[in-house]
């Protein structure tokens, strides 16, 4: 039994630079991963999907050119050379990030699956075969990330169905890709195979896409994507899938009280993610975790059992990158620093990466309906600002609720192009108390997306 002071397990977002951080202030640490450092967001989330999204877009945009200008005749997508360029900056970032731990004196990589054996001993098999390494630790935290979630649908299991990791190795673009789920990850996938040239049909159980949006948000993004020749069929549920010889899969999908059959030739189930937890053997050391799998933790991400945390998507939450980072900032700190951090109401923006982008911050109206909070709104569609006609794309619009007694901004949700950036700008007002009153009269160099910004809490006194 090798005893550290700190065993992290899993490199993502959390705990590879928590590992390295626990190293340098003078603990002993063991960073113990399966895979790959990283996490998702390196390997299969954020950085190749961004990266292939970009070539998406300028498909799009040779493709749509013809009303500013420039008549583009003819153009190709070239899907080897989209994914090797995506293999390629994956590499880059995970490499660069491997390097860096590796040069960490006071830490050693262990590359292997971690099982507990006991109160806060750990058991891992490594990757190149041979005896289990026993460590221990007083000090262990739980970074494992979540895996997408697959649904119990008839014949699943007997067709060559894609997930949102899979996928990202095509050097093909489908001839017709089925996506089952219409949330932020299909419906990125959906738009940007469509771009590469794939017919797409979109399959969404509930009534609307994006449903934890408010329905204008989920109502515009529907025409968007419509507008791309994307079918989406919503109150549509998947009974069974089956797979002829030459490869064609023939779906059928319940749409309302209408039976309908779906021939395409790949499928992507995007219905979710759950907690990668249950290889931990959590109850050796007697971590509670809820019927998702996720483990549950205090609000300073500590577990039940003292001394030992989870960060990131494992615990359940809002399962965003940052989310994951800001976990290993909090710990850090509270534990290193001696602060009193805790991640009670903390915000939580986030960015979908359809074009345009969906931005939110705080409550939609959806939320503070529920939570029966008094709010006004503000909205001003996209194609009353000025940087969008001139770059000539209108399709969105930006949206704000404020507290009218007040004056604070209570969330925002701006659907449109860069709508991540000026979203951040809305954060960045709430976090530092800023009024939509001061924001009306702020000086914003012109002409911005975020110059409307003005205009959109003006629309308060019409």
């Amino acid at each position: 039994m090798k005893q550290y002071d700190a065993i992290v397990i899993g490199a993502g977002q959390a705990g590879g630079p928590l590992a390295k951080k626990l190293a340098l202030a003078g603990k002993k640490t063991a960073l113990i991963e399966k895979r790959w450092i990283g996490g998702t967001c390196v390997n299969d989330g954020c950085t190749p999907t961004k990266t292939m999204v970009a070539s998406a877009k300028m498909a799009y945009m040779a493709a749509n050119s013809a009303h500013l200008g420039v008549n583009i005749k003819k153009f190709s997508v070239n899907m080897p050379k989209i994914k090797a360029r995506k293999d390629e900056i994956v590499h880059r970032f995970r490499d660069g990030s491997q390097h860096g731990l590796e040069e960490t004196k006071g830490l050693d990589i262990i590359w292997g699956e971690a099982t507990f054996t006991g109160h806060k001993t750990i058991s891992v098999m490594p990757n190149s075969g041979g005896k289990a390494k026993e460590l221990s630790a007083e000090l262990i935290f739980i970074n494992t990330g979540a895996k997408t979630f697959i649904p119990g649908i008839e014949g699943l299991n007997e067709i060559n169905y894609l997930t949102s990791t899979t996928i990202l190795d095509l050097e093909e673009a489908p001839e017709h890709l089925m996506v089952i789920g219409g949330n932020y990850i299909g419906l990125e996938f959906g738009q940007m195979f469509r771009r590469f040239g794939s017919r797409v049909t979109i399959v969404e159980r509930s009534g609307r896409i994006v449903s934890r949006e408010d329905e204008d948000v989920s109502e515009e993004l529907d025409k968007i994507l419509k507008a791309e020749d994307i079918t989406i069929l919503t109150n549509a549920v998947t009974t069974s899938l089956k797979q002829k010889k030459a490869g064609k899969i023939t779906a059928t999908v319940k749409v309302g009280d209408k039976t309908e059959k779906v021939k395409c030739s790949h499928v992507l189930i995007a219905v979710g993610r759950m907690p990668q937890s249950e290889a931990l053997n959590l109850a050796k050391t007697g971590v509670e975790t809820d019927e998702r799998g996720a483990i549950k933790t205090s609000d300073t991400l500590e577990t039940n059992v003292k001394g030992i945390y989870a960060l990131g998507d494992v615990k359940g939450g809002p399962a965003f990158t940052h989310i994951s980072y800001n976990d290993y900032t909090i710990v850090y700190r509270n534990l290193i620093m001696g602060e009193k951090l805790t991640i009670k109401n903390r915000p939580v923006p986030y960015c979908m990466f359809t074009d345009p982008q969906l931005g939110s911050i705080g409550l939609n109206e959806t939320e503070a309906k529920k939570q029966k909070i008094k709010y006004t709104v503000a909205k001003l569609p996209m194609a009353y600002v000025a940087r969008a006609i001139e770059t000539g794309d209108t399709r969105g619009f930006m949206k704000a609720l404020v507290d009218p007694d007040t004056k604070e901004i209570l969330g925002a949700t701006i659907l449109g192009v860069e709508g991540g950036e000026t979203m951040t700008i809305l954060q960045m007002a709430m976090m530092g108390g800023i009024t939509y009153e001061q924001i009306r009269w702020f000086i914003f160099a012109h002409p911005l997306y975020a110059e409307s910004l003005n205009n959109l809490f003006m629309s308060l006194d019409t």
